[in-house]
């Protein structure tokens, strides 16, 4: 069954006339005749009674008016749900990213989408940046924040934030009293380091020179428990400036710039270029792209 047929047979009812309604429906006379033609074979039943110029329904055609009435006004009423459901933001919202960064890059932002859209439930994969990449190409995760580069040619990429990566230290450490500390100083101090992941992979490098004096006093899976050993005097590390913000604005860790080394952590958005994002998705990219922006 044709929608545009019914459209054109409600017409005809209620103008009892085939010119009339073949006006109102912007169709040649012979045209709506055709249709009715194909409706009356479709539903074998003869549907108007003509009488010159003007026809009737018939009894069948009295009951099919009724019908198709109700469809019409269906097919109305869901163009509108949908659209409706267009401009408003729900479903959910499935986003990778790392321990760290959920932990101290997102949570004002997630503040700001859940305000706007607190119909969207956000569902969250934590891992490191590789399985993230993995589950968005395999379309499980819409979004994901991950650690630059990224080498993946299926992935639209947009950076996002920079960070610095300097020594973190205990507070009352003496090196504190320096603005700045070389490789060599650092080296000197026992150190913790993340147990995997990018910055584990840089700290590997820049230290490989020291790397017969280097003393690694605790291999750690947390930023937070890094910082919890650090302030209790295990060790230094390297993180990013903000992870260590709000410990040492409450004077218990130290940030000092490593000399002649700038260290960068950059991260960026990344989704599937070949796939249309949930809106839910869509909404979250714009916010964060706008929260970082601002900030950054």
């Amino acid at each position: 069954m044709d929608l545009d047929h019914l459209k054109t047979f409600v017409e005809v009812a209620k103008e009892g006339n085939f010119s009339r309604a073949a006006a109102k429906v912007f169709r040649s006379q012979p045209a709506v005749s055709a249709q009715i033609r194909q409706l009356e074979e479709e539903y074998q039943q003869r549907l108007f009674d003509r009488s010159g110029k003007a026809v009737r329904l018939t009894p069948a055609g009295d009951i099919l008016l009724q019908y198709a009435q109700s469809l019409l006004r269906l097919y109305d009423e869901s163009r509108n749900a949908l659209s409706h459901a267009s401009q408003e933001t729900r479903g959910v919202l499935s986003i990778g990213a790392n321990e760290a960064t959920f932990l101290y890059v997102l949570p004002k932002i997630f503040e700001r989408f859940h305000e706007k859209y607190p119909a969207v439930r956000i569902s969250v994969y934590r891992n490191f940046s590789r399985k993230i990449i993995e589950k968005i190409e395999a379309g499980a995760v819409d979004v994901g924040i991950v650690t630059l580069p990224v080498k993946s040619s299926s992935l639209r990429v947009v950076p996002m934030f920079r960070d610095e990566l300097q020594l973190v230290i205990q507070a009352s450490h003496p090196l504190t009293e320096k603005k700045v500390v070389g490789l060599a100083e650092v080296a000197e101090v026992p150190l913790i380091f993340p147990k995997t992941g990018s910055t584990r992979q840089v700290l590997e490098r820049i230290f490989n020179p020291f790397r017969d004096r280097l003393r690694i006093s605790m291999e750690l899976g947390s930023i937070t428990l890094i910082k919890q050993f650090v302030a209790a005097g295990f060790g230094a590390s390297v993180i990013s400036t903000s992870f260590a913000k709000e410990d040492v604005d409450a004077g218990r860790l130290s940030l000092i710039p490593i000399k002649d080394l700038k260290l960068k952590r950059e991260l960026a958005l990344v989704y599937r270029k070949d796939r249309t994002l949930p809106r839910a998705a869509t909404a979250f990219v714009e916010i964060a792209q706008q929260s970082l922006a601002a900030k950054h």
